[in-house]
This record gives C-alpha cells, sequence and structure tokens, in this order.
C-alpha cells in the first residue's frame, strides 16, 4: 500500500513543465503588466515631408475613375469610325463665325451615320453677278463668304 501513496504525492507536487503556457498558467502579475509607449511625436525629415505631400495631393488631385468607367471610355475610343467626303454648308452663328458641327452632322446623315466631326472645311467666295460687269465698283455687301464640311470622321 506504500506504492499507490506515493504515486498520488508525486502527481501533486509536479515540477511545472517548460516552454508555452496557457494564459491560465501564467502568473497573475504578467497579465496586469501594461507597456506605455511615449505618445508619437512629428519628426522633421524627408519621409515626413513626402507623407505630407500625399495627404495634401488627396484633395487636389482628381478622383480615379472606375474600371467600368475605363473600360466604357475605351470602348468609346474602340468604336468604328468612318470618313466621308462630300460638301454640307456650315451654318452661321450668332457671333458671325461658321459652326461646322451642323454641316458635318449633316454629311454624315446623308451617308447613313448618327453624327460626325468636321476634319476639313472649305471656304468660298459667294458674289453678286454685278460684280464681274465691267465698270462696278465693289461693295462690302456684293460677296459673302460660304464655309462647307468637306471631310468628316462619322459614327
Amino acid at each position: 500500500m506504500a506504492l499507490p501513496a506515493t504515486d498520488s504525492a508525486r502527481a501533486q507536487t509536479a515540477p511545472p513543465v517548460l516552454g508555452v503556457q496557457s494564459p491560465a498558467q501564467q502568473p497573475a502579475e504578467s497579465q496586469t503588466q501594461q507597456i506605455e509607449l511615449p505618445p508619437a511625436r512629428e519628426h522633421p525629415g524627408l519621409i515626413n515631408e513626402i507623407e505630407k505631400l500625399f495627404e495634401k495631393s488627396k484633395s487636389v488631385l482628381p478622383p480615379l475613375k472606375s474600371p467600368g468607367d475605363t473600360f466604357n471610355d475605351l470602348s468609346n475610343l474602340a468604336r468604328p469610325s468612318t470618313m466621308v467626303t462630300g460638301r454640307a454648308a456650315c451654318a452661321v452663328a450668332a457671333n458671325g463665325a461658321p459652326d461646322c458641327k451642323i454641316g458635318a452632322d449633316r454629311l454624315c446623315q446623308s451617308n447613313g451615320y448618327k453624327e460626325g466631326k468636321g476634319i476639313d472645311i472649305a471656304a468660298t467666295e459667294k458674289c453678286s453677278p454685278l460684280v464681274y460687269l465691267p465698270g462696278h465698283k465693289r461693295g462690302p455687301n456684293d460677296c459673302k463668304t460660304e464655309n462647307f464640311v468637306t471631310r468628316a470622321v462619322c459614327q
């Protein structure tokens, strides 16, 4: 009967196991111990100045486009377009300058497209038949300049 008593006493007084211990096995004082770090200070230097530059640039630069918007922009560039030739008159804008967007659209629509952008514009002078008579002095309203779109890119 002496043997069972020594085995149980030995089991109760077993030495601690070395290695990783669970939080329940760690001493109570290590759980209450906390490390306090000093507050972060601003250190002048190159890295700090670069960081400030990036922070400021976020408000100055335009926002990035989403991948869907970028893909739509690329597909618009890849959309097939055709160059057409012909002759379509440019409208006169309110300030007297030619407005050839309307002429380019008309040229493209006459070839079955929706809209267009003018590439080549020709200017001609249209005069009254009196200008060609001998001895007639040319007046300011005898001739006017007309503009035509002669080549356009259509989509």
